[in-house]
């Protein structure tokens, strides 16, 4: 059993909270702290918890937490992981591992020294839609693949997130925001990535926000919200994504991945469960392939459970920091081949990670 503690009581803890109370029995949530004491008292009374921290240094130096959960915006991620780590706590955090590769490298260096783990979402690629797909590819059903292709294509998040500021500020934007989603994926399908090279701009420099609480505050835009990008992997495989908030629509796949027997549709990485599909060569339609893999609904917080099985069994854990380290590189790096007009050579890299086998 590993002790944890939240570090944020936001939007994205709610499923967390549901799932390492009612699903993972090898996670037990010890107290939780936010910036905003009601959102941490409400969840303590929710939930039935028994701390709440005045900070997060208070609960830093609680001996009960084994575990700190990450919680924070994209921004705050750097200081908070590197807090928890020197006070000798192990961190799991929400994507990306920093706003920057040179945060993401710090902290990953840190875990290192310090001897502790470190991992984070998305965790996704452990769920049923995802470890089918791997099955497909690794059982040679497609054949040899030669490509892949990534879309993300949405208008933003101001017209219905209720503190949409930080997508657009440094650590946010599409590629930060959804790529971790789309490019673990595709590293957890088709291995590290070698170099990569891509276009970004920003579209409008400015955004008004129509939802509520901050309906018709104007933001500006510090950060590229139309990225595109091309990947070779070590492998051989040549891959492209795009991402943007800037589209208001699409007719385009989530993933693809192409081989030389066949073509396969990726469900959306944002989810555990949704349906794969396969169309093979000389077919001419597309047949939806059964879920081989547990956790087909929303299992956010799979990878913190399996980090806890890995802490106490001593082996690498699945959605671990060497996995988010090499695709914040990737991502960041997208932005470097642009401002350089350029090849940017990936000098992380990362083993796919074991199948998936059922916590608990």
């Amino acid at each position: 059993m590993q002790r944890v503690g939240f570090v944020g009581c936001g939007n994205i803890s709610g499923i967390y909270l549901s799932n390492i109370t009612e699903l993972f029995k090898n996670l037990e949530i010890i107290g939780v702290t936010d910036l905003i004491s009601e959102r941490a008292e409400n969840a303590a009374k929710k939930y039935n918890i028994k701390k709440i921290y005045k900070d997060m240094h208070e609960l830093f130096d609680d001996p009960d937490i084994d575990i700190v959960l990450n919680l924070t915006r994209p921004y705050e991620h750097y200081d908070v992981t590197m807090a928890a780590l020197n006070a000798g706590k192990h961190v799991y955090s929400e994507k990306p591992l920093g706003a920057s590769f040179d945060e993401a490298e710090k902290i990953f260096a840190l875990s290192k020294k310090k001897n502790l783990y470190i991992g984070g979402a998305p965790d996704t690629f452990l769920g049923a839609g995802l470890q089918t797909c791997r099955k497909v590819i690794d059982d040679g059903y497609i054949g040899e693949v030669f490509g892949a292709s990534a879309y993300m294509v949405c208008r933003g998040h101001e017209s219905w997130h209720p503190d949409p500021e930080f997508y657009y500020k440094y650590g946010g934007g599409p590629m930060l925001d959804m790529g971790p989603y789309y490019l673990t994926a595709l590293v957890s399908l088709l291995g590290p990535v070698k170099v990569v090279t891509g276009m970004t701009k920003i579209s409008m420099p400015e955004r008004t926000i129509t939802s509520s609480p901050l309906n018709g505050k104007i933001v500006s835009v510090e950060v590229p919200t139309y990225v595109t990008g091309l990947m070779r992997f070590k492998n051989g495989v040549i891959g492209s994504i795009f991402t943007t908030f800037d589209v208001h629509a699409a007719q385009v796949p989530r993933i693809e991945i192409y081989g030389s027997e066949g073509t396969l549709s990726v469900p959306d990485p944002n989810m555990f469960g949704d349906p794969v599909s396969l169309l093979k060569a000389g077919s001419n339609d597309f047949a939806d392939m059964p879920l081989l893999f547990d956790y087909t609904e929303n299992s956010r917080g799979l990878g913190l459970a399996d980090m806890a099985t890995a802490i106490e069994a001593g082996r690498s854990s699945r959605a671990s920091g060497d996995l988010m380290l090499h695709v914040n590189e990737i991502m960041t790096g997208f932005e470097k081949a642009n401002d350089k007009s350029g090849f940017i050579e990936i000098a992380s890299t990362v083993e796919r990670p074991a199948p998936m086998e059922k916590v608990n």
